[in-house]
Formats: C-alpha cells, sequence, structure tokens
C-alpha cells in the first residue's frame, strides 16, 4: 500500500460514531406519528407551562351573567356554568395533568420503582423476597378503586395537614392553589405505579450482575453503591425510559379519572376530569355541547399521543 492510499485509509477507520441515543433519537424522528405525537403532548403541556402567560383568563374567573355560552369572539371555546372561560380552564387543567403526571412518574417510576428493583435484583435473598412479595401485594388490588378509597379517605386529613402548615409558617395559598390534592393524589399513585418498574428493571439486573464486568468491579472492593450506580443503572437506562412512556398515559388518566370520580384533584384548581364531569349527562350534552368536547378531545389527543409515542419509542429502541 502506498503512503497516499495509507493516507485515505485512515479517515475510513475512525469515523466518529454516534452514542445509543442519539441512534434511538434519529430512529425515532423519522417516525412521522411520533413526531407529531411528541407536537401534540409539547403543545397542550406547553401550555399548561406558560398557563399564566398564554390563557386569556384566569381559571377563577366567574361571570354568571355569561354562563353556559357558546363559543365567540371573548371565549373561544364557550363558557361554563359559572361563566368561566373553558379554554382557560383547559390550559389550567392541562398544567395539573402534567404536575401529577411528572410527580407521579419521579416519585412513583424512577426513584421507588427503580431504586427497589436495582436493590432487588442485585442483593437477590431476603430482600429480594420482601420487595417483590410487597409488590404482588400492591399489583394484587384493584388499582383504580384502592385509589378512589386512599384518596376519598386522606384527602380531608392532607387537607388539613397543608392548612396546619400555612397557619404556623410563612408559607401561604397552598391549600387554595390546590397543593393539598396535588400531594393527595399523586401520593396515592405513586404507591401502585411503581410495582411493574421494578419487576422489569429486577429482571434485567439478575442478568447484569452475573456479566464479567460487574464481577470484575466487585472483586476490585467496588460497593454494592458503586456497582448498582456506576455499572448496573447505565445498563437498564433504556428500560426505564420505556417503562416511563408506557405509562405516562395511563397516570395521566388516571389522574383524570380520580377527578372525575370527584376525589381527585380538587376545586378551585382546574382538571380535566372535573370538566368531563361537568359536561356529562344527555341533556347536558344536548344543549350545551362544547362543555364535554372541549376537555374530551383534548384528553382523547394526549392518551393517544402517549399511546402512538410509546409504540414509536419501542420500536426505535429494539432495533439498535
Amino acid at each position: 500500500m502506498t503512503a497516499t492510499s495509507a493516507k485515505t485509509a485512515v479517515p475510513d477507520t475512525h469515523i466518529r460514531g454516534k452514542s445509543e441515543w442519539a441512534l434511538v433519537w434519529d430512529r425515532l424522528r423519522r417516525k412521522r406519528l411520533a413526531v407529531i405525537s411528541m407536537a401534540v403532548i409539547v403543545i397542550i403541556y406547553g401550555a399548561g407551562i406558560l398557563a399564566p402567560l398564554v390563557s386569556p383568563y384566569s381559571y377563577r374567573d366567574q361571570d354568571l351573567d355569561r354562563g353556559l355560552e357558546g363559543p365567540s369572539a371573548d371565549h373561544w371555546l364557550g363558557t361554563d356554568r359559572l361563566g368561566r372561560d373553558m379554554l382557560s380552564r383547559a390550559i389550567y387543567s392541562a398544567r395539573t395533568s402534567l404536575i401529577v403526571t411528572a410527580a407521579v412518574v419521579v416519585s412513583g417510576s424512577i426513584i421507588i420503582g427503580n431504586g427497589l428493583g436495582l436493590l432487588a435484583g442485585y442483593k437477590g435473598g431476603w430482600i429480594d423476597n420482601i420487595i417483590m412479595r410487597v409488590g404482588e401485594i400492591f399489583s394484587s388490588l384493584p388499582g383504580l378503586l384502592m385509589l378512589i378509597l386512599i384518596n376519598a379517605s386522606i384527602g380531608e386529613r392532607v387537607t388539613d395537614g397543608v392548612r396546619w402548615i400555612e397557619d404556623n409558617s410563612i408559607l401561604s395559598g397552598l391549600v387554595s392553589s390546590g397543593f393539598a390534592s396535588y400531594l393527595t393524589v399523586f401520593a396515592a399513585m405513586s404507591l401502585f405505579f411503581w410495582v411493574g418498574t421494578a419487576r422489569i428493571i429486577r429482571a434485567q439486573v439478575l442478568q447484569l450482575r452475573e456479566r464479567d464486568f460487574i464481577l470484575a468491579a466487585e472483586s476490585l472492593g467496588a460497593s454494592p453503591r458503586r456497582v448498582i450506580t456506576r455499572h448496573l443503572l447505565p445498563g437498564v437506562s433504556f428500560l426505564v425510559v420505556l417503562q416511563i412512556s408506557a405509562t405516562l398515559g395511563g397516570i395521566a388518566g388516571s389522574e383524570v379519572v380520580l377527578s372525575w370520580f370527584g376525589v381527585g384533584v380538587q376545586p378551585p384548581a382546574a382538571s380535566f376530569g372535573a370538566m368531563i364531569f361537568a359536561g356529562s349527562g344527555a341533556r347536558t350534552f344536548q344543549a350545551h355541547p362544547h362543555l364535554l368536547l372541549v376537555p374530551g378531545i383534548i384528553v382523547t389527543l394526549l392518551l393517544f399521543s402517549f399511546s402512538l409515542l410509546g409504540d414509536a419509542l419501542n420500536d426505535a429502541m429494539r432495533s439498535r
């Protein structure tokens, strides 16, 4: 081989590669439905994040003289029975859904589910047995019914506790902002949404802990904490993302159902479930269809987008 050909061959063997996450993103963005789903989720939740800036009215503003109006120039999506702007209520309801969903994902799936799954899979023995048996107990219970019972039984106690914090600290406005009901809903939902994540992570860790790089780290004196955080956690990160994407729609839907039953996020906080409940009923829908169509269409778009995005993400990761 000549010197010239050797020089031209070197760059071909040193092409800078992409990370696995970059490859997954490249595959994901080539899927049209995935891109559309992400756009819908970003628009709905982005409006919720920027609710005080983008909503034309406050979700509390009432005008009893203009109750149950249809779409107009002043109220693009109409008003409800109390004369509150439906568009503003929908935007603030998106913020409620985002707060509850994010809190449940962080506390239930990432912290509790991921942490217990890693611990059970790596330690094994009695620790594994206890964690899995507790998970079986929670998974054997009727989840939705238990969520309704928990929220109905401890909702008032949580509200009283938050009110006591207001009275004995410099904090104010917690009860009126709906913080107590947010806390009740996501705490109860976190009790049930960790089991699936823990099982999947545990199954993968049981395989990884027998690999040579884990045995080498242990032989070099690595502590269990270091083995779990530095070696096992990166190996299951893709499973964590897949599990989160698969549960996002279920979490958002559960929050809507709880509010529809009247045991979720409580007034004056805005919620899609409360809006759907106010617009349900055959006579109400015939006379004022916008009361049900506005929250119903938004919730349908949101849950359908989560489902499509989860399927696309699963395909993008499994083809790596």
